[in-house]
């Protein structure tokens, strides 16, 4: 909220009769001006266009406003301990009655220089005698209903040597626009990847990191077991962006609700977390900087919404800035940072995180438009892109099977590539990036995109250690430049298709190849199973027997660690069956069905009207049957079920001519799911599936129960 046109400003002229009247004793010998462009921080700032940096910036119709309480302070770093021999204090409306000027060595510790408790606001120059890097403001009593407001907050006196920063020290240097990180006094850019791999793999993995050029891992998580990667870092000249989460971290999709409002106990269970790791490991000399929270104000839209979404956007970023302050409490020689997945995520900091040394963002097919949304948002801190790289799942179009379709390996380069040129684009304020990702896994996520998928060298992984050492030479990967099926959208469960892929080595190396499937889109598994297939170059491969829309992976291997990798999707349907579907349409009935819960009713009737989009689902027990009338006796030669995921394990087929008296003409104890097309020749009535296993926890569901005669 702000106040009224009236309060916010005083004319130079009144101003300057005010220094006449109000400024205190003048040094006898002229002092140089410390503290105009360099790090500050408030306890507190009334909203965006009023930050602690505008107190510092040289431009008197800019200004710092606190929040509407007491007490409330603004802290300088001078950069290098000083000789202090004046302050002054240039007040907009809002001043304070009572105050204290402090200066510390540490930020930790502060000594009084300056104390009132009858100032009238105005300009006032304040002689005082001190010695120290940090300069504060401590206000203690407001006059009026505001909070504290301060046009300019100057330091003068007389410049101290810059201490030279001993092994392990981050600093965020430079002034608006030309910031700069050094370590141990050197400029560093952040050339990155995130880290994946288990931490007891770190000593033999950073090696390989170090030889193509990185000088940063990022981590989302740091505790007991963090030391032995800080550790390995340091070994290989490499540094570590170390993450603490916060609920609900990970952004869209994310889960771990808490109400930052008024969840004090999460709040105070967290920053004794974070507290008692930054003691633990400050004196690391593999850390680069703290990094608070990821994605969480974003991922709060999963929580929340309206007037509460709002709150506790604010209350969360509020305790970002209390976790950097306790850090910063107990470590002066690394910045602290906090993460989100977009750049709106910026304007709470900057009302509300006042504290933070820099900003941090992720960003893949938008990464090229941080810089303008950092120069229209007016910002002044700068900033480090904490995840980028080739477009992610919810950023590209969907395929013929209405799912997102991945880019291909070469994209997946090329994205990289130009992520790490848009970060070049903003030269002293972007500080560099940590690409995504550094992992080993080879499922559904790791195939999008590790650089080194299941310990295999991807075309990523040479581009990055192109960006980031120059290096061009080695045996590089199998690229993959086409890849076709000749059925994507009906292939029939359990038949055949035609996989065909233009595939050449750059290294003339022979190329062996395999394939898997996944089913995320059918059941959200992440794993890869193996596909059966024949050939080469083109492969005749056999479908998957459940039903959806599966992704298939070619995979292409030089027989040197390296891999090229592209997938497309299918959607596996039932097989056709010739001739009449006596069951469609007919009286269905069910031992149970769902009649609540999500996407329910699910009633016998779904699984007998020929629509394989609705289904039947029974209760979560055994046994379970469904039974279809045929309306007369009816002789068929067919069975045909159409399993959703929860599919029955054990069941027979069983035909009554009077739904009292079954006999069973078909039984098995492996079902597997999918469809089942079953050779039974019967004339009855009625036919019905009796189900005694589930081949799941869930209960028995068919898409289709299909009586045919051909």
């Amino acid at each position: 909220m702000d106040r009224p046109p009236l309060l916010r400003a005083v004319p130079a002229l009144v101003a300057l009769l005010v220094l006449g009247l109000l400024a205190g004793p003048t040094p006898a010998h002229a002092a140089t001006l410390l503290s105009q462009g360099r790090p500050v921080t408030a306890s507190s700032s009334e909203g965006a266009s009023t930050p602690a940096s505008a107190a510092v910036d040289g431009d008197p119709g800019t200004r710092w406003a606190s929040a509407w309480s007491d007490p409330q302070w603004l802290q300088v770093d001078l950069g290098a301990p000083a000789d202090i021999s004046q302050v002054t204090l240039n007040w907009e409306a809002a001043y304070a009655t009572a105050y204290e000027i402090q200066v510390s060595d540490d930020a930790g510790t502060w000594r009084t220089v300056y104390s009132t408790t009858t100032a009238v606001g105005g300009i006032q120059n304040l002689a005082v005698t001190g010695h120290g890097r940090y300069v504060r403001f401590l206000g203690t009593h407001r006059v009026g209903g505001y909070g504290y407001s301060l046009w300019e907050f100057q330091v003068s006196g007389t410049p101290g040597t810059p201490t030279q920063d001993g092994p392990g020290v981050t600093r965020v240097t430079g002034t608006q626009g030309n910031w700069q990180l050094t370590v141990d006094g050197t400029p560093w850019t952040v050339k990155g990847l995130t880290w994946g791999p288990p931490v007891g793999e770190a000593a033999t993995r950073m090696p390989e990191l170090h030889s193509i050029g990185v000088n940063t891992v990022r981590t989302w998580g740091t505790d007991g077991t963090t030391q032995p990667l800080l550790d390995a870092a340091a070994a290989n000249g490499i540094k570590v962006v170390a993450g603490f989460w916060l609920q609900p971290g990970g952004g869209p999709g994310s889960g771990g609700c808490v109400d930052y409002t008024t969840d004090t106990a999460y709040k105070n269970t967290m920053l004794a977390e974070i507290q008692k790791w930054v003691t633990a490991y400050k004196a690391n000399p593999g850390v680069l900087m703290w990094n608070v929270g990821n994605e969480s104000i974003l991922g709060m839209q999963n929580c929340y919404s309206g007037t509460q979404l709002e709150q506790n956007r604010i209350a969360y970023t509020r305790f970002v800035d209390q976790a950097a302050q306790a850090i910063h409490a107990i470590d002066t020689n690394h910045p602290v940072t906090s993460t989100d997945a977009w750049t709106g995520a910026w304007p709470y900091y900057k009302a509300y995180a006042p504290s933070l040394d820099l900003y941090s963002v992720n960003s893949y097919a938008q990464v090229c438009q941080v810089k303008q949304d950092w120069l229209a948002g007016g910002y002044t801190k700068p900033y480090i892109i904490t995840e980028t790289g080739p477009a992610g799942e919810w950023e590209v179009p969907n395929d013929v099977n209405g799912v997102p379709a991945e880019p291909t390996d070469q994209q997946k380069r090329d994205g990289y590539v130009n992520a790490w040129n848009c970060v070049l684009a903003h030269p002293g304020v972007a500080l560099g990036a940590t690409l995504f990702h550094y992992g080993t896994e080879g499922d559904f996520g790791g195939v999008w995109f590790n650089i080194t998928t299941g310990n295999e060298k991807r075309l990523s992984w040479y581009a990055v250690r192109r960006l980031y050492s120059g290096q061009t030479s080695g045996n590089t990967p199998p690229v993959i430049s086409s890849m076709n099926l000749s059925r994507s959208t009906d292939v029939p469960a359990g038949s055949t298709f035609t996989l065909t892929a233009g595939v050449s080595d750059p290294d003339g190396d022979p190329i062996t190849y395999t394939m898997g499937y996944n089913s995320k889109y059918i059941n959200n598994a992440a794993g890869l199973i193996p596909a059966q297939f024949t050939g080469t170059g083109t492969f005749t491969v056999t479908a998957p027997q459940q039903l959806g829309v599966w992704k298939i992976y070619l995979y292409a291997r030089d027989g040197h660690g390296n891999v090229g990798i592209e997938t497309r999707s299918l959607r596996v349907v039932a097989p056709p069956v010739p001739g009449t579907n006596l069951a469609r349409g007919a009286a269905t009935t069910a031992s149970t069905y769902q009649a609540d819960g999500p996407g329910a009713p699910y009633p016998p009737q779904a699984a007998t009207d020929g629509d394989t989009a609705t289904r039947w689902a029974s209760a979560w027990a055994d046994p379970q049957w469904l039974q279809v009338d045929l309306g007369s006796r009816q002789a068929f030669d067919h069975v045909q079920l159409i399993w959703e995921a929860a599919f029955g394990k054990a069941y027979e087929i069983q035909v009554s001519d009077d739904a009292a008296n079954w006999r069973t003409v078909y039984a098995t104890t492996s079902g597997d799911g999918g469809a089942d097309d079953l050779a039974i020749a019967a004339t009855a009535r009625y036919v019905r599936m009796s189900a005694t296993q589930r081949g799941t926890a869930y209960g028995y569901s068919l898409y289709e129960f299909g009586v045919y005669r051909r």
